[in-house]
């Protein structure tokens, strides 16, 4: 939650979960940056919702843990910077060409292309080597806030190599090749100490035993002491997290962040279709693996391509699949947000630990698009 990028992502989240709270037709595209002693929100909102945007972020910073200038930001004294702005006529005209317009004719906000992935290497039917990771950094939050390792920070980054043997196209993970985490924490922590509690109750609670050996490598704080952390270690912005956000480097990913963004952004709302079709060819067992594509262009409802590939995994063959997908999803810009209920203010969870897969957390009914659906053929 504490690294800088993540924190920006968290507060434009809170932000559209702020203005959809009160006004489920609010049009967000909201950026963030921070720095030493400070969070700047920017970018365009056109909503009738009204609210305090500097509390609603002095919260979110709060909440992540940042309330100490040790820690690399303070909630109470940062500066807290405001300079959005109306959405471009332009752009809303091109989306909703009047405002009596039905949500099957609503155009795509932007132009672009969007891919969903599954899976079934894991239950939530995700790699299993983005499911460690996110797991990783959710448990190193865990211990940081219930109070069993107080002296962590909130600043951290995580990442897991697994080995893995490939059959065509499927994918088995065979073993743990190295697990790294870089976490912020107080001076007074040894880093001998901060090893040994790392590996007791962030590594072994999370990883099955199964899949390390001793071959396995473990790189705790590889650089070190890291005390100065947060905005002070480094600046953070808006959509530079994109493949944790995502699938970890598989599959492929469009270039498009999310946080910040409304669902007629299907930079956004698109991609998470497109989890939502592949997660549901993989549950359906037409797959094991699975690669889904859809591609927009400003203003037009329908998508330009739809694109599968199952990896030699499938059942069926890839055409067969791709008539499944089209006779059971209805990919029309206005109608996916509909149908994955995505006017809600749901989005600042979705902000850390990645936006598919939801291992790392709770089960929660906010992420539709991480419920198959039921295909028929």
């Amino acid at each position: 939650e504490g690294h800088p990028d993540k924190l920006a992502d968290q507060v434009s989240d809170s932000i559209v979960d702020a203005c959809f709270a009160q006004d489920p037709d609010s049009h967000v595209a909201c950026e963030t940056c921070t720095g030493t002693g400070f969070v700047m929100i920017f970018g365009e909102i056109t909503t009738n919702a009204k609210f305090d945007y500097e509390a609603v972020v002095r919260e979110t910073i709060k909440g992540i843990g940042f309330d100490a200038p040790e820690k690399g930001l303070d909630y109470k004294t940062c500066e807290v910077l405001n300079r959005i702005h109306s959405q471009s006529v332009e752009i809303g005209a091109a989306v909703k060409k009047s405002k009596t317009i039905k949500p099957e004719e609503i155009g795509a906000g932007d132009q672009g292309h969007m891919f969903g992935y599954a899976t079934d290497e894991t239950p939530e039917l995700m790699p299993l080597t983005h499911s460690l990771a996110t797991g990783l950094g959710y448990q190193l939050t865990v211990v940081r806030k219930n109070g069993t390792l107080p002296l962590l920070r909130p600043d951290g980054k995580t990442q897991v190599t697994i080995e893995y043997e490939k059959k065509g196209g499927v994918m088995k993970p065979l073993r743990v090749h190295t697990i790294v985490i870089s976490t912020q924490h107080d001076p007074k922590y040894t880093q001998t100490q901060l090893k040994q509690d790392l590996m007791e109750h962030v590594i072994k609670p999370l990883i099955p035993p199964h899949l390390l050996d001793d071959k396995t490598i473990y790189h705790i704080n590889p650089s070190g002491m890291f005390t100065i952390g947060g905005p002070e270690g480094d600046g953070g912005l808006t959509g530079r997290k994109i493949i944790i956000d995502t699938y970890g480097g598989w599959g492929a990913h469009g270039g498009g962040a999310f946080s910040g963004k409304d669902p007629t952004k299907v930079d956004r709302s698109a991609a998470y279709y497109c989890r939502w079709i592949a997660k549901s060819i993989v549950a359906a067992g037409l797959a094991k693996r699975c690669i889904v594509q859809v591609s927009y262009a400003i203003g037009v409802p329908e998508p330009l391509s739809v694109f599968v590939d199952t990896y030699g995994t499938g059942s069926k063959p890839d055409p067969e699949i791709l008539d499944i997908v089209k006779a059971n999803f209805d990919m029309r810009a206005g109608m996916l947000v509909r149908e994955l209920d995505m006017l809600k203010p749901k989005y600042k969870k979705t902000a850390a630990y990645g936006h598919f897969g939801n291992c790392a957390r709770p089960a929660d009914p906010d992420f539709t698009w991480e419920i198959p659906k039921k295909l028929v053929y």
